[in-house]
């Protein structure tokens, strides 16, 4: 450890940071001194502490609606701990992202333990149907399947995706933030998604024979 720590550093630090003043001085005695890798350090710390919190029950939160050109609708429940974090903006703001973000990504799941066995099914129907018309061998396919299954989670698990305004980060990660910041567990109950249309049948008239059909009757 270095012993070359000043006060300036770690109230920099803490600043940067809003990690504890004794939790600053020891990330960069760890460090040496670096900032930058004593954020790291900090941040790989607090990242544990949020797993810790997501352990205890979040029964408060703030439910959120998304419409995109009156053509997708999208209604996101994020729970917290208490009605003063509910209010708190960077929750509300993390909510409407959240929105925003399914109404993009259209996710299925929000957990990859939430998929079901039913769809992985399909899906690798799917893909088998695919790999054999683009060609594939037949002993290979089993085994390319198996491999497009396991990043399954990646396309169709909301807090395994790409978050669409910064795909450096998984929504997960956004969780994991908002929880170190807000010192609250912060868990993403439940979303539902509206497409214009989406199970109806759309009407195909043929304009042609339905005026044939009408001469006919007053012929």
């Amino acid at each position: 450890m270095s012993n070359n720590i000043s006060a300036n550093d770690v109230k920099a630090l803490r600043e940067k940071t809003g990690a504890g003043m004794m939790d600053c001085k020891k990330a960069l005695s760890e460090s040496n001194g670096n900032m930058d890798a004593a954020i790291d350090y900090l941040r790989k710390k607090g990242l544990a502490d949020s797993q810790k919190k997501q352990v205890r029950i979040a029964a408060e939160g703030y439910i959120d609606s998304y419409i995109h050109n009156g053509k997708i609708g999208v209604m996101v429940e994020v729970n917290c701990e208490t009605d003063f974090v509910a209010k708190n903006e960077n929750f509300r703001t993390f909510v409407r992202d959240v929105a925003m973000h399914v109404a993009a990504a259209d996710p299925k799941f929000i957990h990859k333990d939430d998929i079901d066995e039913g769809y992985k099914n399909k899906e690798a129907e799917i893909y088998a149907a695919q790999l054999k018309e683009q060609g594939k061998p037949d002993n290979m396919i089993p085994k390319i399947v198996q491999g497009k299954l396991a990043k399954l989670a990646q396309e169709v698990c909301l807090l395994e995706q790409n978050f669409v305004k910064n795909p450096d980060l998984k929504i997960n990660d956004l969780v994991n933030d908002l929880t170190l910041k807000l010192g609250e567990k912060i868990s993403i109950r439940r979303f539902v998604k509206y497409n214009l249309g989406e199970g109806i049948e759309k009407r195909k008239d043929n304009l042609a024979e339905e005026v044939a059909k009408m001469s006919q009757k007053h012929g």
